[in-house]
């Protein structure tokens, strides 16, 4: 493919492809002048070195789309987007607010319209859009937890050993020492998302998340039938499954009646505050799902509203890593760390390049194993150049995505949520929780 970047003639042409997803976007395309501060940002540009695996690149391609250009059948378009790890890094860095997440799906919405995902894609997300079949997969995953299969088979090679390891690192670093939170519920009621994954193979961690909020006087309150949040769907192009799940959750937390919604894990987070523009166009819903984002918070935003509270000594040697949604979507940076000062004790040593990708992206692990692969090597070294014997990052797929290296690569060091670390030292003050 020749290059992207965009000529000195360039002005506004006809749409070649009205009514679709990008073609509607279009505003939101306008807004980049092209100049590059995108590009340190982006890990698949660090990593490949391909003006066309850029954000600047993209968003040039998706201009030649809705201009006539590049057809939607285009296989290199089609290996330069999904090639992007949609970690919105390059948001951060825009100077001209680019929505490039917003973009991005919209291209793939656009581009699935043309080309059906690949069968991996399609079978992991039509299992993650029917709660029957992932509460299966799941239970399946913690049998061969229990059974100790990863400890045995996460060596094999390729990616069957990696999705091994991946679910090896879903154990639990530090043991789980529950007790009674004694907050006053003064800071009114919070609903948690318990999710999917978070539910299916960090159990303990949403329990955990509870008991903290509790102990920083929230009241907590229980959304029935909430569940995937639609990331995966939408970051994938699947829109119609990502609106259905969110249709779901906003019913689900509107009837809990709850203040706040908590949540856990930075991807589903991000998705569910914008919930409002995924279902924009629907009459019925949209003034609903702007509702129900205004109240979505991520735990540790609302435990450093309160404090948070100091809990007991921990004399462990941890590194912070920043989940791409939540630094770059969320623009959450301090509150992580405001949730580790909490506790006595911690020797927190800054990671150098945290803001960077570490390859996760939900699937793309699985479908562009190569380039994750590439992303995820420096992150390696430099948690390895911590010598911390534990990784706090809160999201699940990070979790995994990390631990899961970590591990392949021989490491003692393992992965774990902030919320397990605040947990643990809320569980070692004495007496039982008390501020």
């Amino acid at each position: 493919m020749s290059s992207t970047l965009p000529s000195s003639s360039a002005s506004a042409r006809a749409c070649a492809i009205p009514g679709t997803p990008l073609a509607q976007a279009m505003p939101g395309l306008d807004s980049c002048v092209h100049c590059g501060f995108c590009l340190q940002a982006c890990p698949t540009y660090l990593a490949l070195h391909d003006e066309n695996d850029s954000p600047r690149g993209r968003l040039v391609l998706m201009r030649a789309l809705v201009e006539g250009d590049v057809s939607l059948d285009d296989p290199d378009v089609h290996a330069h987007i999904d090639r992007c790890l949609g970690c919105r890094g390059c948001e951060t860095a825009c100077p001209s607010g680019v929505p490039y997440g917003q973009l991005l799906e919209a291209t793939r919405a656009t581009l699935a319209m043309r080309r059906p995902l690949p069968l991996i894609a399609r079978l992991i997300l039509g299992t993650f859009a029917r709660p029957w079949a992932l509460g299966a997969a799941l239970a399946l995953a913690r049998l061969a937890r229990a059974l100790g299969l990863p400890r045995l088979l996460a060596a094999l090679p390729g990616r069957l050993g990696f999705a091994f390891a991946m679910l090896r690192a879903t154990e639990r670093p530090l043991g789980e020492a529950p007790y009674t939170p004694t907050g006053d519920g003064s800071r009114g009621t919070v609903a948690v998302l318990h999710g999917c994954v978070m539910q299916g193979l960090f159990a303990a961690t949403n329990r955990a998340t509870e008991r903290v909020l509790g102990v920083n006087d929230y009241r907590l309150v229980v959304a029935t039938d909430e569940g995937c949040c639609g990331a995966l769907h939408a970051h994938a192009g699947d829109v119609d499954a990502a609106r259905r799940l969110a249709r779901r959750n906003i019913a689900a937390f509107e009837q809990s009646g709850a203040d706040l919604v908590a949540v856990n894990a930075s991807g589903c987070g991000a998705m569910m505050k914008e919930y409002g523009h995924l279902l924009h166009d629907d009459p019925a819903w949209s003034a609903r799902a702007a509702a129900l984002a205004a109240r979505v918070r991520d735990v540790s935003e609302l435990l450093v509203a309160a404090g948070p509270r100091r809990g007991g000594p921990l004399a462990l040697h941890v590194t912070y890593d920043a989940p791409c949604h939540l630094v770059h979507a969320q623009r959450i940076a301090t509150a992580p760390l405001a949730v580790l000062s909490a506790i006595p004790e911690l020797r927190l040593t800054p990671l150098a390049d945290a803001d960077q990708c570490c390859g996760g992206a939900g699937i793309y692990n699985l479908v562009e194993a190569e380039t994750s692969d590439a992303v995820l090597t420096p992150k390696l070294a430099r948690i390895s150049e911590t010598g911390a014997a534990l990784v706090a990052t809160g999201n699940p797929g990070c979790l995994m995505q990390v631990g899961g290296g970590l591990l392949r690569a021989g490491s003692t060091t393992r992965v774990l949520h902030p919320v397990d670390l605040l947990d643990a030292s809320y569980a070692a003050r004495v007496p039982n929780a008390d501020p």
